[in-house]
């Protein structure tokens, strides 16, 4: 059961359709990029104590856990 409507969806999906293969890569990139630094602007929420050599250590610890250790 869906419980939140999505008026646009449609809307998106003609949006994809019409969007190059290079222009779905460079929408990767760029939502990539926009979640990492998200995740690192969060990091630094959350510990404010913390400085920006520590928090990038933290970030790349935490990044490490994301991937799949099978490949």
């Amino acid at each position: 059961m869906d419980i939140k409507p999505h008026p646009n969806h449609h809307l998106y999906l003609k949006t994809l359709e019409r969007m190059t293969p290079e222009d779905h890569l460079k929408k990767v990139f760029e939502l990539s990029a926009m979640t990492k630094a998200l995740f690192l602007h969060g990091l630094q929420k959350r510990f404010p104590e913390k400085g920006e050599s520590e928090i990038k250590e933290l970030y790349l610890k935490r990044i490490v856990k994301c991937y799949n250790g099978n490949y």
